[in-house]
């Protein structure tokens, strides 16, 4: 059951236990999504660190300045290391962060004095994308033009372009299909605006395919398959951090309650929107094939754009390791639903074990399942891709 037809996988080597961590990976390119950039969710340019304090971070989701978050020391960010490029002023969480992106990309992005000026191509490409890909987001254009970038300042061009192939790639029909899912039902004159905008800002006669029609919609396609979501919370990462605390039993069930609490005000008042969001393309986890009984799952644990795989179940050497692209909820119900959702968001039908034994239920979904039917959308796709 791949969204990569040809036969990609991830197989074990060796035996892993159960909650070990099989692999961390940092993404070839990654990139926060525009909207919640704009909605001042403030994260490291280049690894996506989310860059407000846990405190910070808890006043502006609850729009309350006045709130005190107890243990602060537990607080994990260093505002004292945050840089930010001298000449248009992106901050970064840190010297190493700064410079990598310097040297991978932002010399070619680096908008300088022009960063507020909305004529400026990059600018007008931005803007354009924000009006076609609402939140909840599942994508961003600048991901492409990172792509672009890296490969205007490699000295080995060829290298980066291979790196950026081995991503899986789909027919001119599939394609079309994540277009369309990405932009909506004017998908063509949408494509073609932003090939246009996407040229003038970025042309390069190495990559000449990638802005001709096909290889723009080839490109995009390939972001909106392979792009795995990001999240990344200061507050979450608090959280953790008061959970491994060793309090007397009073101290421990008043701070629970307070986090409980917390959590519940924050919902009335940002709903689903917690995290610094963005997306990345990482090679492993991309060949992982999804199982609606999953034995890994990603999650991102350092909050930045690190990817830990970890097992969910101990996996013998030579087994398949599979993710979930389905949330917790989404796998739960009928195998007609979950592949209704996986058809329609990755382009396959899924083949797993608890699909082959549900391969003779009725295709049809239940009562309630045919009330929810039109809840599933991007949201809750995000939700289990931006785990933190």
């Amino acid at each position: 059951s791949s969204p990569c037809e040809g036969g990609k996988g991830l197989f074990a080597t060796k035996n892993i236990r159960k909650g070990e961590t099989v692999f961390v990976e940092r993404p070839v390119v990654s990139s926060q999504f525009l909207w919640n950039a704009l909605y001042n969710y403030r994260a490291c340019d280049h690894c996506l660190r989310a860059l407000e304090t846990a405190e910070e971070n808890a006043q502006r989701l609850l729009g309350k300045s006045s709130l005190v978050l107890p243990h602060p020391e537990q607080c994990s960010i260093r505002k004292d290391l945050h840089q930010q490029c001298p000449r248009c002023q992106v901050t970064y969480c840190s010297a190493e962060c700064r410079q990598a992106a310097l040297e991978q990309y932002h010399q070619v992005l680096c908008l300088g004095p022009s960063r507020d000026d909305p004529t400026h191509p990059l600018n007008k490409l931005q803007e354009a994308w924000r009006n076609m890909h609402y939140p909840p987001e599942t994508s961003s254009i600048m991901l492409m033009a990172r792509m672009v970038a890296t490969v205007k300042q490699a000295k080995d061009k060829e290298w980066w372009i291979k790196a950026f192939s081995q991503f899986c790639s789909k027919t001119a029909n599939e394609e079309e299909e994540v277009v369309h899912k990405l932009l909506g039902d004017k998908f063509k004159g949408q494509l073609e605006l932003l090939r246009l905008l996407f040229t003038e800002a970025l042309y390069d006669e190495h990559l000449s395919r990638w802005f001709t029609p096909e290889g723009f919609r080839s490109l995009f396609a390939l972001v909106g398959t392979n792009g795995q979501g990001i999240g990344t919370s200061s507050l979450s990462q608090w959280v953790h951090a008061c959970d491994a605390l060793d309090l007397p039993m009073l101290q421990r069930e008043e701070l629970d309650a307070f986090i409980d609490q917390l959590y519940k005000d924050i919902e009335k008042e940002s709903g689903e929107f917690l995290n610094c969001e963005g997306s990345g393309l990482y090679v492993l986890q991309s060949c992982c094939n999804h199982s609606c009984i999953p034995n890994a799952e990603t999650s991102f644990p350092e909050n930045n754009f690190l990817l830990h795989l970890t097992a969910l179940e101990d996996i013998e050497a030579g087994e398949e390791i599979c993710i979930s692209y389905l949330d917790c909820c989404q796998r739960e119900r009928s195998r007609h639903s979950r592949n209704k959702i996986l058809r329609e968001n990755y382009l396959f039908t899924c083949s797993c074990p608890k699909c082959l034994a549900q391969a003779d239920d009725a295709d049809v979904t239940s009562d309630e399942e045919e009330e929810g039917e039109g809840e599933t959308d991007d949201a809750e796709l995000e939700d289990e891709m931006t785990d933190v």
